[in-house]
């Protein structure tokens, strides 16, 4: 046993030690120009032959002409530049190995914890944020979990030393999590000394009991004598400066949530929304966003289309419903979100389309495409040069990847051996 705790100790630390040497990038020290690259702006326009400038870390000049002095040329020549993607709902840095309970941080105690920041808890030397960057990744919009009121996300960047540097807006919106509302076959119900319970009927009381709370919290911010953490954490619901993340999936969940728009007039984005095809013009009425969680699932219904899932974002664009797509699979932890939107790509959506929906549709539901999600003329430089379709698992060959106009390193554990493995067998 102590031999097995030693070699154990062992293995953690060299673990711990990995990709030490990759450290975050400096401020961008002077002007940048990419030349004769083909730029995909985010909003659904194609430049070809274009040139962008970016110098403080923001954007220029886009098809511009003239190079400023002592600006560093990178030729784009047979290259796409797309704005850096955004992973819009993630567990990055709040999970490091899902099974080791020790290096999870994403929940609170309780079923009501508005007051909790998923900020402070995210971990900028987590092994997995290294492995995304490639891929094109270079913002994520981190998500507590845990109770009905789960508490504040935050938008990251991913080249940060802390997570004070890593944040790109503090605590964008409130996430609840709405009850299944559905009965279950006998033998999954919870049972009571009185007999079986309601599962539906428990489920309305509890979305009762949110209702109540931000009845409340309303009643709060027009008078209080006493300060109340969780009544002060939701004040940006009604002021409309923090947007409501309700994580739903079936049509009656959504409906249910739909009700928190109209009581409260709320600016809603569901979360999950595997449904979400079946209600898309009521949910575009009522200007309620969605973030499709996992693309690369099976239908919810046995008597549903098997690749349903495939056309849902096709649906929602259809519809006019602003919706992005992610990657929550516990497998790949994020990297596969541009092969996600490819998929939609290929059942429905336009290249430029499926685009938008890991850009500008992205930054929009999270509050932050007033800096980011497009190549635009003043907004932050966050951009990925591909030598191919981004979008596409055989050629998304990054090159080089920017964050606010800094040069940030493509390096990862698994590059490291690469590199490690082709010298020492005579490759390099």
């Amino acid at each position: 046993m102590k031999r097995f705790f030693i070699i154990a100790t062992l293995l953690a630390a060299v673990h711990a030690r990995a990709q030490e040497n990759v450290l975050p990038a400096p401020k961008q020290s002077g002007p940048i120009v990419i030349r004769n690259v083909t730029v995909h702006v985010g909003n659904g326009q194609v430049l070809s032959g274009a040139t962008v400038a970016f110098e403080n870390g923001r954007i220029t000049s886009v098809n511009g002409a003239g190079t400023p002095a002592g600006a560093r040329v990178i030729d784009g020549t047979g290259k796409q530049l797309y704005p850096g993607l955004i992973l819009a709902s993630t567990d990055l840095g709040l999970v490091e190995v899902p099974s080791v309970r020790a290096s999870s941080d994403v929940q609170e105690v309780g079923e009501a914890n508005p007051s909790v920041r998923a900020l402070v808890a995210y971990n900028t030397d987590s092994k997995v944020i290294n492995t995304l960057r490639p891929n094109g990744i270079l913002l994520a919009n981190i998500v507590p979990q845990g109770g009905w009121i789960s508490g504040a996300s935050s938008v990251v960047q991913l080249d940060a030393w802390n997570w004070e540097d890593a944040a790109y807006k503090t605590d964008n919106g409130l996430h609840i999590y709405m009850p299944a509302l559905i009965s279950r076959p006998r033998g999954f119900r919870a049972l009571s000394a009185a007999g079986d319970i309601d599962p539906i009927r428990q489920g309305l009381e509890q979305v009762d009991r949110m209702k109540q709370f931000f009845r409340e919290a309303k009643a709060y911010g027009a008078a209080h004598t006493e300060t109340n953490l969780g009544f002060e954490a939701v004040q940006g619901l009604y002021n409309k400066s923090k947007k409501l993340f309700v994580h739903a999936n079936t049509v009656r969940q959504m409906l249910v949530a739909l009700d928190f728009v109209r009581e409260f007039g709320f600016d809603m984005v569901i979360v999950g929304g595997i449904d979400s095809w079946q209600i898309a013009e009521l949910l575009a009425q009522n200007k309620v966003g969605v973030i499709l969680s996992q693309l690369h699932n099976l239908p919810t219904l046995e008597d549903d289309d098997v690749d349903q899932p495939f056309k849902t974002p096709a649906a929602l664009q259809k519809a006019g419903v602003v919706f992005a797509i992610t990657d929550e699979d516990g497998n790949t932890r994020g990297r596969n979100l541009p092969f996600n939107a490819g998929t939609a790509a290929a059942y429905g959506l336009t290249n430029e389309q499926a685009l938008s929906a890991i850009t500008l549709n992205a930054a929009k539901l999270l509050g932050v495409d007033d800096r980011t999600g497009s190549i635009e003329v003043g907004k932050d430089a966050n951009l990925v040069l591909c030598s191919g379709d981004i979008l596409d698992m055989r050629t998304n060959i990054v090159t080089n990847a920017f964050i606010q106009g800094r040069d940030v390193p493509l390096v990862n554990k698994q590059t490291q051996l690469y590199e490690r493995y082709k010298t020492k067998y005579g490759f390099k």
